[in-house]
Order: structure tokens, then sequence, then C-alpha cells
């Protein structure tokens, strides 16, 4: 063939395709990725039905699936076809003809280059907004299901008349169908807008008309819709005022209308509403006019007067007629505001009382009688003393107590004591050979409770523990003690199977054990082996020879956690705690239901009312959903989860709140109504902890009722910072059981204080009766201090203790050498118009790794006293004996002082070597000689040893014995005789 140039005339290179066996290679690949990505996508789908299943709440899982593809299905194909059909529509409107412009002439050959492709460049185009639009509306499910399942609050809002619902339910999900409606319009009119011009129907640079009949009427209809849609966005702000937040000075956060609202905004959107409307329709009158002059000129017209009659005038009326008079003029909102808020938070009945601040009665010594019968004052810090649960208790390295332990009621003797408590959880740290096997087959679980009386120590200033030692025994008779789920337990487990788990150890070696619970997942099927392998990226659990007939996979341990799964819709406390209940380790969970639809209150953070010196330093106490704002909150539901099963529990708390009721019915059969509440569990539960700290920082505002003094702003207090660290957050509220002025007996309560905006001292007590089951329970009380005397606050208190010279100088001794000073927590119980401050004092002295109760401070009436037990101090205090004193069991340096004489020689040599050492103590704390001191401690608490276990033991001489003592074992607790 002749040469046509172009190229070299020799032989030509043959570009080969790829072999057959390389091509099936490829193809083989390919499909192994597709069926990779596809089981992948399967496995984290199969597991989570085979945990909801598993903790039998597997509606939960399908509705929420359910209604998720319902929604991705329905509004991407509303998408799809919304973007579809007017593109559709656009090319079947082209002109027949394009005009002879070197602009058409550019087009060409865009359009010759897409025509083999139109139908799958259509599909495609589709398909990529209905999927982005589908993903979108299926995260809405919340929204669909409270509108679809909304109940009347029956309370309706002030401007309106309308319930309370339709701002809680339904007006969310109108937004989201009007946002949706914008993003429809909006793509539908760029989509049409591109397709008019690349064929024809609209021009830029060619000559003649700009835009064809077709192309007119269909994008000013399009238009004319998405003006129609903003007629709507109108009339929907004006309920939207009820429930948008604004900047006002009064408060931050202020929701609900003021006057510039009311009478400015609220006429403009209106106004606006109808100049949109005829915007619209003149968009619609270009189908019969064709031309685009009227509606441009009625856009532009609605556009000025978003700016004129939204922005400007409301302005002037701010300037002119509100700033001038603002509290006459605000004060009919703020009545609204303050009702509201008050309402929505379960604030309105508040009890505020004055109080004095200082004492009335001049006899002292009754004034001591009182204090006993006034609080059972907690010297156990559940914050400070976990170290020391850990070293006397933690028994085994790998187990380990929370950082903040809990504080519950427990009945001794027939009297409710307020205990200090924790659990015995794993912990995979201490384990002594880390690898998979120990990990996940072996160490599985925690083991027994260990909790001490809240107000009292023993004689070295340790937990008075009523339950101590492995396993556990003491007041709480017999429970399960396995701790299988925990707030520390967050790795998986495979349990049941072939490979025994530690169960614990004691003097006779290591006991074993295999799980009889029917939590968790079965892993005898292969498919749910490989499903798991793949969802937790751990090969082994396909193959491993650990996994057989029985083996169960425990995951989703914390109570929080699981709590937070079977009930997405709930806002979960951030203190979990225990409780033995019939039997077994209950963990109990605060949930609440909040909005942020609720008319005129204003609205919080949650996870910044919530924080305080405690979340600072520990992350599992911080509460779910930290960032939520809400203005409507109420705890209303309370949930168990059982430390051996798993097995999660919801009760009805909150009977009259409308939007659990809006969830339960969503979600049918998961929530057990109030009265499945047992009377032993009843006994344990209490007012949660997060839900009283956001009303305590809305109470610093809204405690008061009247609109001009709330304007003024001179009410206005803060939440301490806690004295006792240098955090600079929030004091921590404080459970112990007391009783305020107006009750006849103490109550197990949740306490705080107050002080003025910016100053330090006292300007109000806050508790609430926090005993579930009684009449009182979640009643708040306020003792309001009088503004013109100065009561000391927290911080003033602290600071007068460390300024105290004799004080001063006992610290200086007690941080001698290596020893470090901790302050508990610093306790205020209102006495006799005074307020009494408590704070134990805790050192870590010497050798020790934990802290032990050393000193207590009590301050009253400007008195201070710093002793060696509560009892002193409060005898110093008030210059009196109380009623059930007893001699001072404790010397000045916390030490012992060693029991009366025994009948039995063996304990009295052993009593006669503690005197030895408690002496020589004495005189090391004198001089200064830690050293010294340490070692004499270590001998003082041996001798107490001996002399425990010889008394425990028949006297051999004949000298008669005597009764075993029913104190902790001294391998992990010794105690004096």
């Amino acid at each position: 063939m002749p040469d046509r140039g172009g190229g070299p005339t020799g032989p030509r290179m043959r570009v080969g395709r790829p072999s057959r066996r390389v091509r099936t290679l490829l193809m083989t690949l390919g499909v192994l990725a597709v069926l990779g990505m596809a089981f992948t996508m399967f496995a984290g789908f199969w597991t989570d039905w085979l945990w909801y299943r598993s903790v039998n709440y597997s509606s939960v899982f399908t509705t929420t699936l359910w209604t998720k593809i319902g929604l991705f299905f329905v509004f991407g194909l509303l998408m799809a076809l919304a973007v579809g059909l007017n593109i559709w529509l656009a090319h079947r409107l082209r002109p027949p003809l394009s005009a002879m412009s070197v602009e058409q002439q550019s087009l060409d050959r865009y359009r010759m280059g897409i025509a083999p492709y139109k139908k799958w460049l259509l599909l495609a185009i589709t398909a990529l907004v209905g999927l982005i639009a589908g993903a979108s509306a299926s995260s809405q499910w919340r929204t669909w299901l409270m509108w679809i399942n909304g109940v009347p609050f029956g309370e309706k809002d002030p401007q309106f008349n309308l319930d309370v619902g339709f701002y809680a339910f339904d007006l969310p999900w109108y937004r989201f169908m009007l946002g949706f409606g914008f993003a429809a319009a909006i793509l539908s009119v760029i989509a049409a807008a591109l397709t008019h011009y690349l064929y024809g129907g609209l021009r830029i640079t060619s000559p003649g008309a700009r835009a064809t009949a077709a192309a007119t009427g269909h994008l000013s209809v399009l238009i004319g819709i998405f003006v129609a849609l903003k007629a709507v966005a109108y009339w929907l702000d004006r309920y939207g005022l009820a429930v948008k937040s604004s900047d006002f000075k009064a408060t931050d956060n202020w929701t609900g209308l003021r006057y510039v609202d009311a009478n400015a905004y609220l006429p403009a959107k209106t106004i606006l509403f109808c100049i949109a409307v005829i915007c619209a329709l003149l968009f619609f009158a270009t189908l019969w006019r064709r031309t685009w002059q009227l509606p441009v000129i009625g856009f532009g017209l609605m556009v000025l007067s978003a700016i004129l009659i939204g922005g400007l005038y409301p302005a002037i009326v701010q300037k002119f007629q509100v700033q001038p008079n603002e509290q006459a003029k605000e004060a009919p909102y703020v009545e609204k505001n303050l009702k509201a808020t008050r309402n929505a938070y379960g604030i309105d009945g508040t009890k505020v009382t004055d109080y004095p601040g200082t004492g009335k009665t001049q006899d002292k010594t009754q004034l001591r009688d009182d204090v006993d019968a006034t609080a059972s004052i907690r010297i156990m810090d559940p914050n400070i003393v976990s170290p020391t649960f850990q070293q006397l208790q933690q028994i085994r390295n790998y187990y380990a107590f929370p950082t903040n332990l809990d504080v519950d009621r427990y009945s001794k003797n027939g009297k409710d004591q307020d205990t200090v408590i924790g659990l015995r959880e794993i912990n995979l740290e201490g384990i002594p050979k880390r690898n998979w096997i120990n990990d996940h087959f072996r160490y599985t679980h925690g083991y027994g409770v260990v909790a001490a009386e809240g107000t009292s120590a023993d004689p070295q200033g340790r937990p008075d523990f009523t339950e101590s030692d492995l396993p556990s025994k003491g007041d709480l008779g017999k429970y399960e003690q396995r701790v299988y789920y925990g707030e520390k337990t967050t790795m998986y487990s495979i349990v049941g199977g072939p490979q025994k788990e530690i169960d614990y150890s004691d003097d006779s070696g290591e006991k074993t054990y295999s799980y009889k619970g029917d939590s968790g997942v079965s892993l005898s099927n292969p498919v749910n082996r490989a499903a798991y392998a793949v969802a937790f990226g751990e090969p082994q659990i396909l193959y491993s020879g650990a996994i057989g007939e029985g083996s169960r996979i425990l995951y989703n341990r914390t109570p929080k956690e699981r709590v937070e799964a079977v009930a997405p819709w709930l806002t979960i406390d951030g203190d979990a705690y225990p409780a033995v209940v019939d039997g077994r380790i209950q963990w109990i969970v605060d949930a609440y239901t909040t909005t942020n639809g609720y008319p005129y209150s204003s609205r919080t953070t949650l996870g910044d009312t919530t924080a305080d010196s405690l979340t600072a330093s520990n992350d599992q106490r911080a509460v779910v959903a930290q960032q939520n704002q809400v203005n409507y909150i109420r705890n209303s539901v309370k949930a168990t989860v059982d430390a051996y099963t798993g097995e999660v529990k919801l009760f009805q708390w909150d009977t009259k709140d409308p939007v659990l009721k809006t969830w339960m019915k969503a979600f049918p059969g998961t929530v057990e109504s109030k009265g499945a509440i047992s009377k032993s569990l009843m006994d344990h539960l209490r007012y949660p902890q997060d839900l009283f700290k956001v009303q305590r920082e809305l109470l610093t505002r809204y405690h008061v009722k009247d609109a001009t003094t709330f304007l003024s702003g001179s009410e206005v207090w803060q939440v301490p910072d806690d004295p006792t660290n240098k955090s600079g957050s929030a004091v921590p509220p404080y459970y112990l059981s007391m009783k305020m002025p107006d009750q006849k007996a103490q109550a197990f309560s949740l306490t705080t204080t107050f002080t003025p905006n910016g100053r330090d001292n006292l300007s109000a007590f806050m508790a609430v009766d926090a005993e579930a089951g009684t009449s009182d329970y979640g009643k708040i009380r306020i003792l309001k201090l009088p503004t013109n005397t100065t009561v000391n606050g927290p911080s003033q208190v602290q600071s007068q203790f460390n300024s105290e010279q004799n004080i001063a100088e006992t610290i200086r001794l007690l941080r001698g050498g290596d020893s470090e000073v901790e302050y508990g927590n610093l306790l205020a119980v209102p006495l006799d118009g005074g307020l009494l401050y408590v704070e134990p004092v805790y050192v870590r002295g010497g050798g020790l790794k934990y802290p032990l109760l050393r000193k207590v401070l009590v301050s009253y009436g400007g008195s201070t006293a710093f002793e060696d037990t509560l009892d002193e101090a409060l005898n110093k205090v008030f210059g009196a004996q109380g009623p059930t004193t007893s001699p001072p069991d404790q010397g000045d340096d916390g030490g012992t002082t060693p029991p009366p004489k025994s009948s039995n020689p063996t304990v009295q040599n052993a009593l006669n070597d503690a005197q030895k050492a408690f002496d020589a103590g004495q005189e090391a704390l004198k001089k200064g000689d830690w050293q010294a001191y340490g070692t004499a401690q270590k001998d003082l608490q041996d001798a107490l040893q001996r002399a425990e276990k010889a008394q425990s033991q028949p006297d051999k001489t004949g000298g008669g014995g005597t009764e075993p003592s029913k104190s902790p074992t001294p391998s992990t607790s010794p105690t004096g005789s």
C-alpha cells in the first residue's frame, strides 16, 4: 500500500492484548474485591443485628433501619425525579435548529460528543443527586419519627396559641421538608438552565433573543416554585420566632420573641409572605406572557423589601423604641421567657426561702446536739478514696476501681447509711502477660462489690469497710459477684467455650470459671465468626481453637454504651452507678428526653452546664451528646444493666413527659411501666447529677420571677469554682443525708452552693430531695441569704482554713518528707440559720500510695476547728461534747491508740507492741522524722494484725477466748482490735 506519510516506513510495533491468563487473573481479583467490600458491609450489618437480637431490642434495630431505608429511597427518588424530569423536559423543549454562531458551533462539538451517552449521563446525574439527597434524608430519622408519632404537650405558647408539640415535633419536620424543596428547586433550575444552554434554548453571545419561549416558560415556573417555597419559609419563620435564639444582655441563649420580634419582625414576615406569593404568581404568569419583565421587577421588589422591611425596620424599632425604655418594653416578653424556661427545665416548683446565714441559738451545747440530727456528714469523699480502695481491696493487679466512686444508701441495723461503693472491675493493664488469649478469653470479668461507710473511718484513717475481701463479704449478703459489664470494661471477651476463664485467686490458688449466662452472641456459627473477624479486624476469631461450641462474644460492655444503643433517642447521664438489688449487681443509668423546640425557653449546652471539677479529670463522667443545645429536659427513663448478664431494662420514670410518650409510640414495647420497678430497686434510685447541674445553672438567673429584677441582673448568681483543687472548674454537687429547715427528718439529698456573680461570699444554698419513691422526691429548695450581710462562701472558708497559723503549721508538718495533702469534698449544711462547713483532709504519707483521712476541718459562724476526728472538730467549734461522742481514738497524726488490755496473753503482747509503736510514731511526728514515723506506723499495723489474729483463736493458756473478729481479714483490711 502506498505510504500516506505521517510515520516511519519500517515495521510497526504491535501492541498486544493481555493474555487470557492475565485477563482471568484481573477479573478474579476484581470479583474478589467486590465480594470483599460486599462482605465487609454485610459484616457490619449482620453483627449489629445479632447484637440487638441478643439484648432483645431487635425492634429498635429494625424500626431505625426501615425508617432510614424508607427516607433514603423516598427522598432520593423525589430528588432524582425532580432533577431528571427537568433535564429531560429541557432537552425536549430544545429548539429544532441552532443559530449559526461561533457560540453554537462550539456547543455542537459537546452535543455530538454526549449524544451516544445521553441516557447514561442522565441516569448518572439523577443517581448521584438521588444518593446524596437520600443519604441526607436518612439522617433525619429522628425528626420523621417524632413528627409521625408526636403527641400534644397540653400546653400552648403565649404568642400563637399553638400546642408546644407543634414546635417540638412538627416544625422541625416542616423545616426539613422546606429545605429539601429548596435544594430540589435550585438543582432543577441549574440542571435545566445548563441543558437549555447546551441545546440552544439559552444564548449568551448569539444574536437575537437570549432565550426561547419554551426555555423562558420552563425556567420561570421553576423560579416561581422557588419563590413560592420562600413564601412558605416566611410563613414558618413567624412561628420560628418563638424558638429563635438571640443575644440578649439578660441571659445567654435567649429563646423566644422580644419586643422587636413581636412588633417588627412578625409583621415584616407576614408582609414578605404576601409579596413572595405575588412574585411567585408573576413568574408562573410567564407561561402566557412569555416575558420576564414583570417577574424580575417583582423579584427585585421582594429582595428590596426583605432588606428594608425584614432588616432595616426592626433595627429602627430596636434603636428608637426599645433602647430608650428597654425594661418597660421587654418586661412582658421576659415574663413569658421566665415562665417557659422554669417549666421546661422542671424548676417551676423551686421553693426559695430567705435564710439569715447566721446562727440564732446561743446555747452551743444545743447546737452540738442538733448537728447529728441535721445531717449524716460524709467524711469519706468518693472522689478521693478510690486509690485507698485500690490499695486495700484490689487484691490482684488485674482488678481496678473507677477513679470516682459512687454514693448510695444501704440499710444497717434498720437505719439507712450513706455508703461509698465501687466494683472491682477487670483491668487489662494489670494482666501479668498480655496476649490475645489472656486479654479476651482468660481475664474476662471483675469480681465483687467493695463498700464503706460514708460517715466514718477506721482508727488509721482508712475506709470503714462494710463489704470487702475476695470474694466479697459483709453487710450486702449473697449476690452474683462476677462483673462482666462495667464502666472500665471496654474490651470484648469471648466466654463460655473450651477456654476456661480466671474467676479469682485466693490462698488455695487460682479459681477458674466458664460463663453460664446467655448474654452476647454465639460464635458456634462459622458465618458469625467470619462476620466478627471482619467487623473487629481480628482474623484469629475465624480460626482460633479457643473458640468452640458454646463460645459467646461479649461487647458494648459499658452501661452507657448499652443503654444508648438500645435507646438512641435518649441522652445518657454522665454517671452510672452500681447497686446490689435482689442478689444481683445492677448498674443504674439515668436517661433524659430533650428537645430544643420549647417556645420561649432559653437554650443551654449540655456539655457546658454539666462540666465541673470531676468531669475535667474523668472522661467517663462526661454526658453523652455534650454539644447538644436543648431547652427542655426530663429525667424520663431509669435504666438498669445487669453486671453479669448485661440485660438492659428501661423503665418509664416521668409518666407525663410527652417526648417520652412520643418515643414509646415510635418504639413500642421497649420501655416498661413505672409500676414494674421493684421496691428493692426503688430504694437505690436517686436524683441524677447531670439534671441537677443543668437546673442549678439555670437557677443562677431564673430563681427570680420578676422581669424587672431579671433584666437588671442584680440577682444573678454563679456556681463557685471548686476550692479544693486547682482545676478552675465548678464545684460538683454532693450527695449526703441531711434535712433542710422545713423538713422534719433527714433525706438523701443532692446539694450545692451559689455565690453572687463575680464575688466569693455565699448567696444561696440549694438542695433537692434525691430519695426516689418519696413524696418530696425532686423538690428543689433554695435558701437565699441576705444581700446586706456577708456569709463566707466555699473559697473564703478554704482560704480562712489555709491562712490560720496553727492549721497552716499542721499542714506543713503533714506535708513533710514526701507526703501529699489532699482536700476532700467541702460540704455545707444549713444549721440553725447558719452554714456548717465540713471538709475531710487526707494525707498520702511516707511510702503509702493511697490517701488516709488524717484531719477534719469544721467551720461555723466564723469559728474553725482542725482536728483528728469529726467529733473532736465539732466539739471544739461548739465548745461542747456531742451526745454520742466517744473518747477520741486517734492521735494527732491520725494513728491508732491501742485498745484496752485483754485476758489473752498473746493478744496483750501484741497490744503492748502496738503501744510502743504508737509512742514511737508520736515522738517521730514531733521531730518531723517522717522515715521513722513510717516505720512506726508499719510496726503498729503489724502489731494490730497479730492482735486481731490472736483474738480470733481460743486462748490455749486457759485465759478464755474471744469472739472471732467480724472485721475484714487482716490481709486485706487490717483494723484495730
